[in-house]
């Protein structure tokens, strides 16, 4: 099931929960906009090369829309329409004052030098300037682009509207980033799992760990969980896949994947089949990469006690409903792996300021936010009788629905 079709379900099922009206849910559920445009630049042959980027802007009610923009061969339609829905909800679940929105270029990053990555981003950026802002709509990394990219995007945008630091944000320091913006999706994982883990009379420290990624949010999960004593016994990238029943030495790994770009042919463990990895015994599954994952399928053979969703939608509606009937508790995406745009909204705030925070007071905070969010979702499914994903999306909803309502319907 694709992303947006799970999304879909999820939604219906959350405001038949809450017995939200159809005149609400038709609402809810409409992007405010949605935009294509078109993007030819350049090559660094002379040839010319053409794309297409997309920004869907879904719902502004509680504050300006929020959310990445991904270079990525398979960005389409579907997929950041439903990512911008999730971000709608994900916002509302942490209680920060946005909506969602959703951006890509549908492209491979690597196939692109990076004079050719910036023509396309400069590109991209004269083509829906006017349709983003401070106050509107503020875009930050995601999956194939970066600071640097956010960077280009800054520039572009100054050029048409004076300098703005805050149109975007996981911005380079220099330009007005935030400290500790690179770890805080992989920290906000790991504060969630502390929650989850609390609840149930248990500790980082004495719990054993698979991680399915190690890219940004999958490699500082890892590296923060080891800090705290976790034992992280298998994990993946694109690569390859490392397992070591007595632990994996992450520092070392971190090391091994900066100097070689991957994990492939790390000694510290045995190298496995990556297809196996969600099957691999454990207490904690950490799905840190792509989407659609865990499905009918591969579900059943799941070994975790608790599946910490990290990565966007990496469980099937059909693999949720086999994980639920097994037991497992699953902690999800529009929570998990909610750091990131919690500390986003920091750096915003920070640029608005013209303030900055030091790192302690930003781990802090998001810490405070993510606690916090934690105990709202589990309290709305203990009122409910559901799972934490319901509970979560209608936590989120809920209050989307309660801001779309206070602010009326009248043109």
């Amino acid at each position: 099931m694709n992303a947006l079709s799970a999304t879909t379900r999820y939604f219906k099922q959350a405001v038949k929960i809450l017995g939200l009206d159809t005149k609400v849910e038709r609402s809810l559920l409409i992007p405010f906009r949605e935009i294509k445009v078109e993007c030819t630049i350049p090559a660094d042959d002379g040839s010319l090369l053409s794309f297409v980027g997309f920004r869907v802007q879904h719902d502004n009610s509680r504050g300006p829309m929020k959310g990445g923009i991904r270079y990525h061969p398979q960005v389409d339609p579907d997929e950041v329409n439903a990512l911008a829905q999730l971000m709608t909800w994900k916002t509302a679940v942490v209680s920060v004052p946005y909506g969602g929105a959703k951006g890509g270029i549908g492209c491979n990053p690597k196939d692109l030098s990076p004079s050719e990555l910036e023509r396309l981003t400069r590109v991209f950026t004269q083509k829906i300037h006017d349709l983003i802002g401070i106050q509107i709509d503020v875009p930050a990394p995601d999956m194939g682009t970066n600071a640097q990219t956010m960077a280009w995007i800054l520039d572009e945008y100054s050029k048409f509207h004076g300098h703005s630091p805050a149109i975007v944000t996981g911005k380079p320091l220099d330009l007005g980033g935030s400290l500790g913006r690179e770890a805080a999706t992989g920290r906000g994982v790991v504060y969630a799992t502390e929650a989850l883990l609390n609840d149930y009379s248990k500790s980082v420290s004495n719990q054993t760990f698979v991680i399915q990624g190690f890219g940004n949010v999958g490699s500082w999960t890892a590296r923060l969980l080891f800090e705290q004593g976790g034992k992280i016994v298998v994990i993946s990238d694109a690569t390859g896949a490392v397992k070591n029943t007595d632990g994996i030495d992450i520092p070392r790994l971190i090391e091994y994947a900066k100097k070689t770009g991957s994990i492939e042919g790390f000694d510290g463990g045995a190298e496995i089949d990556p297809s196996s990895i969600l099957a691999e015994p454990c207490d904690v599954l950490i799905p840190a990469a792509i989407g659609g994952v865990l499905t009918r399928e591969n579900a059943n053979d799941v070994k975790a006690k608790f599946v910490v969703e990290a990565a966007n939608h990496p469980t099937d509606p059909d693999a949720d409903e086999i994980l639920a009937k097994k037991g497992v508790v699953v902690l999800p995406d529009i929570y998990a792996n909610a750091g990131g745009v919690t500390v986003s909204y920091f750096e915003w705030v920070q640029n608005i300021q013209g303030f900055m925070w030091d790192e302690d007071k930003v781990n802090a905070e998001l810490r405070k936010y993510m606690t916090r969010a934690y105990e709202d979702l589990k309290e709305m499914s203990k009122s409910k009788n559901c799972s934490y994903r319901m509970g979560a999306f209608c936590l989120g909803i809920g209050r989307v629905a309660r801001a779309t309502l206070l602010r009326g319907w009248e043109a």
